[in-house]
């Protein structure tokens, strides 16, 4: 059966979703979270070297556990019974959406009044918890009801309001001089009114066939025999670490790679992030746009993947602070397609319609993972040669091996039949 299209009321309601969803998920990381916890343990004698660690730990297991509740919410979601709720909560998707979204709300404003490390930590795990329940809900609803065709489409909204909505988070919170608490305090109203008006301005009908077949099923492992999916998960893996090894210590490059001083290594920071996020948007859309109208996704995907690697060529052959720059931009070119005509590819290749849920959360959580790897290992590498060649050359391996990974997922011939014969 075809699935209908759906309408830009649609397209503009999900993306706003996720555009809140990014704005509180990496606000606090990048900006409120660091200030948060410096002023607490910079009072015992300017201890910053505690203050980072004590940060990455708190970032660390925050990450675990939206690994954990990510693909877990998703496998209920795709078990829950409609008739249990009210008819407004909808079917399968959006009551937990809604939860995700206030859970997030609720730690937020936690968070915020938090004044211990501790207090910080409990409640970022709950923003953490709450920010993947929601967007496993929101993800599954691009299996759910998009045709093939619009697949992309939806895939680079997710991308690239992840890109704008950092910039977007950190711009209104530095612009309107908000304090640690009043930032918080504004993401939290921000996702309670908005988040709540996508949650239920989608749509979310009920399938109950489906829900009968999903709790029926006792095997929780059976999508990642099937051989495509489970190469689609790997190359997502490893392209993310690839990704994270070559974004994630730019400071540190920039300190001491280029020996450049503090406040020029933080002017040019910001100039690489704008550098990088401007591409991955105009990436992820024009990608988004020709997956959906060619109706190929796995060569795209595996190009994208290669145009990654390059980056990291750019800066071993020619350390300079220009060739980071082109670098950063190839960066984001690359990781703006892979995440989003990857995210699409995905989707094609769902083995299952009964645990779309949960198999788009192990997906979501294949980048996640990527991401918190990446500077783990990372750190290492710079460590064992005293410097960031190596960083960087991993950095450019570890991608082509993701995109050659990627290369063995097959298509699925209905999907890319159904597109050509929308297109025509």
């Amino acid at each position: 059966m075809n699935t209908p299209r759906v309408g830009r009321r649609w397209l503009t309601l999900f993306t706003l979703a996720w555009l809140i969803i990014w704005m509180v998920q990496l606000t606090p990381l990048q900006l409120l979270l660091p200030l948060q916890l410096d002023s607490q343990i910079s009072g015992d004698g300017d201890q910053w070297v505690r203050g980072v660690v004590i940060s990455g730990l708190i970032l660390g297991v925050g990450g675990l556990v939206g690994v954990i509740a990510g693909p877990l919410a998703g496998a209920l979601s795709d078990r829950t019974r409609a008739s249990r709720f009210p008819a407004w909560l909808g079917g399968r998707r959006r009551v937990w959406a809604l939860a995700g979204i206030w859970l997030t709300t609720v730690c937020l404003v936690l968070t915020g009044f938090a004044h211990q490390p501790l207090l910080v930590g409990l409640a970022w795990i709950g923003v953490s918890g709450g920010v993947a329940v929601a967007a496993a809900a929101f993800t599954a609803l691009i299996a759910d009801q998009l045709p093939p065709d619009q697949r992309g489409a939806a895939a680079a909204s997710v991308g690239s309001s992840q890109a704008a909505g950092i910039v977007l988070g950190v711009g209104v919170v530095v612009t309107l001089g908000l304090s640690v608490l009043a930032g918080y305090l504004f993401l939290a109203a921000l996702i309670a009114v908005v988040g709540t008006v996508a949650a239920l301005g989608l749509p979310d009908p009920r399938s109950p066939g489906q829900v009968r077949a999903a709790v029926a099923e006792r095997d929780p492992l059976r999508s990642l025999r099937d051989r495509d999916f489970a190469w689609m998960l790997l190359g997502r893996l490893v392209t993310n670490i690839g990704n994270a090894l070559g974004t994630s210590l730019f400071l540190f490059f920039l300190l001491y790679g280029l020996f450049q001083p503090t406040e020029t290594a933080e002017g040019n920071l910001l100039l690489l992030v704008v550098v990088y996020t401007v591409f991955v948007v105009i990436s992820s859309v024009i990608s988004g746009i020709y997956s959906d109208r060619s109706g190929r996704r796995r060569i795209p995907t595996v190009l994208a993947a290669m145009v990654q690697a390059v980056s990291g060529v750019m800066i071993v052959i020619h350390p300079s602070f220009t060739a980071t720059l082109i670098a950063a931009a190839l960066m984001g070119v690359g990781y703006g397609a892979f995440s989003t005509v990857g995210l699409a590819f995905a989707t094609d290749l769902l083995p299952h319609q009964e645990d779309h849920g949960r198999d788009l959360g192990v997906v979501n959580v294949a980048a996640a993972l990527g991401q918190l790897l990446g500077p783990i290992l990372g750190a290492g590498l710079v460590a064992a040669v005293g410097g960031f060649w190596l960083l960087f050359l991993t950095a450019t391996v570890v991608s082509v091996i993701g995109g050659a990974l990627t290369l063995l997922a097959r298509e699925r011939p209905g999907v890319l039949e159904t597109v050509t014969t929308i297109g025509t």
